[in-house]
């Protein structure tokens, strides 16, 4: 039989593996043409538009040029920095803007890869075409896909808070959890010591080795990169925010981010800022139970080498992105909107 499915004719050979299965072959099939319509509808009109990249698409989302089709964006999240948050923002956007999320579950909650794994995820995440364009996130150090000779980069994001302020908000998520999942009970479920009596204790959970963790995650998966204060890593790990990661955010600003990364990347963000302001998205995990630490206690920790170096790292990624945000933002009656496209092409020879 042939059946009219959109601008197209479907001929469908219904076998004896029954009608159900009949049925079932053309609702994929109408789902793939309808994909597809979606897609060259965008083409036209950009390039009717005169734009030749993106246009809205109102509730199709965004379609863009084939190369967009190819993207590939790897988040490295460090923990308790509001990742959670971002990524409900792109879970929420991924069917509408019609992109893959996937993610990546290191064992035993290690930060770090074995070569072979390494490897194995560099070429995964360059060769599975079918999950492109894709979103790759978990709580991993930088791998570096030009050391295992795959054909293209990724487009790699994060997002960094103050050093001190991110081990506080860890120490009592262990114990006291978050309202995001309230109801699951923490390792450290029970213990109501606090950060600063822990400090004045010298425990294990609030020693400042433990804040050394932002600068590893840029640092990547070098033997240095984990040991607490090495000046070589923090060199690695700045040089690696400059030239291997297109945008890191701060947890403070996070609509800023949300926003820039909107402006250019609209194939996966499109809406996001939108969907940031509807109040349930904004602020989708917060530590249940969390108390400031005493001056004296911020005035300790703020002494020694590991805080001293991991707050130049937070201070360098915030200029960089200051500067970013000036250039790529502005504030009107305290909104934020990118300023739009100020680069033109003209005196286009021959006509």
């Amino acid at each position: 039989m042939v059946l009219s499915v959109g601008f197209r004719s479907l001929r469908v050979w219904c076998l004896p593996l029954g009608a159900i299965v009949c049925l079932a072959l053309v609702v994929l099939s109408y789902s793939k043409l309808r994909r597809d319509f979606v897609r060259l509808e965008a083409k036209v009109d950009g390039l009717t538009s005169g734009t030749g990249t993106l246009i809205d698409r109102g509730g199709s989302g965004w379609r863009g040029n084939d190369g967009d089709d190819d993207l590939v964006i790897i988040y490295n999240r460090v923990p308790k920095t509001a990742s959670t948050t971002f990524m409900g923002l792109a879970y929420t956007l991924c069917e509408t803007n019609d992109y893959h999320v996937i993610h990546v579950n290191v064992s035993r909650n290690s930060h770090v890869m074995s070569m072979a794994d390494q490897a194995r995820f560099a070429r995964n995440v360059t060769e599975w075409i079918e999950m492109k364009p894709a979103i790759y996130h978990g709580h991993f150090a930088f791998v570096d896909f030009f050391k295992f000779g795959v054909n293209s980069n990724p487009v790699y994001i994060n997002i960094l808070r103050k050093p001190l302020d991110r081990l506080v908000s860890y120490y009592y998520f262990l114990r006291y959890g978050d309202d995001f999942r309230p109801y699951l009970v923490r390792s450290r479920a029970g213990d109501r010591m606090t950060f600063d009596q822990c400090v004045e204790n010298e425990e294990a959970d609030c020693a400042v080795e433990n804040m050394w963790l932002q600068i590893p995650f840029f640092c990547g998966h070098s033997a240095d990169c984990r040991i607490p204060g090495n000046s070589w890593a923090l060199e690695a790990a700045k040089q690696n925010l400059i030239e291997k990661y297109m945008l890191v955010g701060l947890t403070e600003e996070l609509e800023a981010f949300v926003t820039i990364l909107e402006s250019t990347l609209p194939r996966f963000f499109a809406g996001a800022t939108k969907l940031y302001h509807s109040g349930n998205k904004s602020h989708l995990r917060k530590t249940a139970t969390k108390f400031d630490p005493l001056p004296e206690t911020v005035k300790k920790i703020q002494a020694s080498v590991i805080w001293k170096m991991e707050n130049e790292f937070y201070e360098f990624a915030a200029e960089q992105f200051h500067f970013l945000r000036k250039t790529s933002l502005a504030t009107r009656n305290g909104a934020i909107s990118n300023v739009g496209q100020k680069v033109f092409y003209e005196k286009i020879r021959p006509k």
